[in-house]
């Protein structure tokens, strides 16, 4: 869970992952997403109920993966590769 929650589109052999989104995910699997959709929002730092969740912070409250903080990590991989975004726009 080093990502924490993590939603992930994929199209051919291009894979983006979302990682540290919110667990009130928007999106479920095998939905249809188009450009401009919202599919999650940025998660919150603490997350509860996580079974084998070993992440915790500075209070000793689980986090939302490996974080300090509500953020946000953006992947593409092509041909499972990855690749650097800013490419892409």
């Amino acid at each position: 869970m080093v990502g924490g929650y993590t939603i992930t589109l994929s199209v051919n052999n291009i894979k983006i992952t979302y990682c540290h989104v919110s667990p009130n995910y928007i999106v479920k699997e095998n939905d249809i997403v188009a450009q401009g959709m919202v599919i999650g929002y940025v998660g919150p730092k603490n997350v509860y109920g996580v079974v084998g969740n070993q992440y915790y912070d500075e209070n000793g409250n689980p986090t939302n993966g490996a974080t300090t903080g509500p953020h946000l990590h953006l992947g593409v991989r092509v041909d499972g590769n990855y690749i650097d975004p800013l490419t892409l726009f």
